[in-house]
């Protein structure tokens, strides 16, 4: 993507992200693979010395912001530099770049047009988070949307962005708001140019609402100025519409019947949380951050999202099938028990037979060789013992003594004839 101008040295503008009256956003890329978000603030300042006002409160803001990076948090967005372009001289803030949907992104198609309490009850812990730790380092946001807070794929947490508006001078914010600011989420003082800590506290309770709701209590139809005072002219003389009404129109119909019974029942105190930050007086609010996250916590503490409250609202029929179905499983849990115990009794003898037919045989080995040595030992000992006249026996005697008698002669009688007449 061709450069549009120089941010400053070592930082690669890579394009806008984001453009609008109070501002734009660019992503940025420093040396190597580093990318952030860049926001440029609409009025240039041409002097970059502490005489000129708008440098000098442009550099006091600055410095606030500084403060809210001494202790890092998870739900804000970290600010990594800060200046004035090299072409242009315009006022810029350099954040890190958080890879993810905004909140605005999330309610939209394909994605269901409400939160879940659960998830909203997260994000209502997170984002008041944020506000309480800028809020304890002086600095107020004034500029809360659905689009200035993100979801970090990465870490799961929510992400306040966007301190466009924190670091602009009482004059330009004035300006900027009448003319550019999203006057949906704005609180009726701001109106008349003022921001104050309870003004971030009434933001932060539109955004609550929406999620629940579905849409935000009181809509922009259009940009026109008309349309634009005639949403202002409401935050301050209309009441708030009746969130559970807007809610039960808009819950998906793809939920469960089940489900969209659970979802509609929102805690009582979450709805007295955001009724108590959409007072039309500053006053009426939580004081700061800090008050409105202890709240939140309190509650939290007292009235803990459990199973039974889900269970509550599942018919008689529906859990009596649940819980038959959890007697299956225990029963196949103990089945599989017995299979194994079974199969390491058989193992368990197998080992033992096979240690005593080995222990067997090797006894027996050893026994016939005893034997076998002692035979020897004997027939050795009876070498010894015998006559000496036995031992130096000539072989021919004993050839002699072993030879076959020779066949009888048949005796002659006088005149010479074989007397072949048997004795008796």
């Amino acid at each position: 993507m061709a450069k549009v101008f120089t941010i400053t040295e070592g930082l690669e503008n890579m394009g806008a992200l984001r453009t609008g009256g109070q501002g734009s956003v660019y992503k940025g890329k420093r040396m190597g693979a580093i990318i952030s978000a860049v926001k440029l603030l609409p009025t240039p300042i041409h002097t970059d010395n502490e005489n000129d006002k708008n440098f000098r409160d442009f550099q006091n803001e600055v410095e606030k912001l500084k403060k809210v990076n001494e202790d890092p948090n998870p739900n804000v967005v970290k600010i990594i530099n800060s200046g004035l372009t090299e072409s242009g001289s315009f006022p810029f803030i350099e954040m890190e770049y958080i890879e993810g949907p905004d909140l605005e992104e999330l309610l939209q198609a394909p994605n269901p047009p409400v939160f879940t309490i659960r998830e909203t009850i997260k994000l209502a812990t997170q984002l008041s988070n944020a506000l309480a730790h800028c809020h304890r380092a002086g600095v107020k946001h004034g500029d809360i949307k659905s689009n200035n807070v993100k979801f970090n794929i990465d870490t799961g947490n929510y992400i306040l962005l966007d301190f466009g508006l924190a670091v602009m001078s009482d004059e330009q914010r004035r300006s900027s708001l009448r003319h550019a600011g999203a006057v949906e989420f704005m609180a009726p003082e701001q109106h008349d140019g003022e921001m104050l800590f309870q003004s971030d506290i009434y933001s932060f309770g539109i955004i609550v609402y929406e999620l629940l709701a579905g849409v935000v209590p009181f809509p922009l139809i259009s940009k026109a100025e008309s349309h634009r005072n005639q949403v202002m002219i409401s935050h301050v003389e209309k009441s708030i519409p009746n969130l559970l009404e807007l809610r039960q129109t808009r819950l998906p119909s793809d939920w469960s019947e089940k489900q969209r019974v659970t979802e509609i029942n929102v805690p009582i105190w979450l709805q007295d949380i955001v009724g108590k930050c959409l007072e039309k007086s500053p006053s009426d609010r939580y004081t700061n951050g800090t008050d409105l996250h202890d709240a939140i916590c309190n509650q939290i503490e007292q009235n803990p999202v459990q199973t039974e409250t889900v269970l509550s609202n599942i018919n008689d029929s529906s859990l009596a099938s649940l819980q038959s179905e959890n007697e299956r499983l225990l029963a196949e849990i103990s089945k599989y028990k017995q299979y194994f115990k079974s199969k390491m009794l058989l193992f368990i003898a197998s080992l033992v037979l096979v240690c005593f037919l080995t222990f067997v045989g090797s006894s027996m080995i050893g026994t016939e060789r005893t034997e076998k040595g002692a035979s020897a030992e004997s027939m050795d000992n009876a070498k010894k013992d015998s006559p000496k006249s036995l031992q130096n026996k000539s072989e021919d005697t004993i050839k002699k003594e072993t030879k076959k008698p020779k066949k009888a002669t048949p005796a002659k009688t006088k005149d010479g004839l074989i007397n072949d007449v048997p004795e008796f």
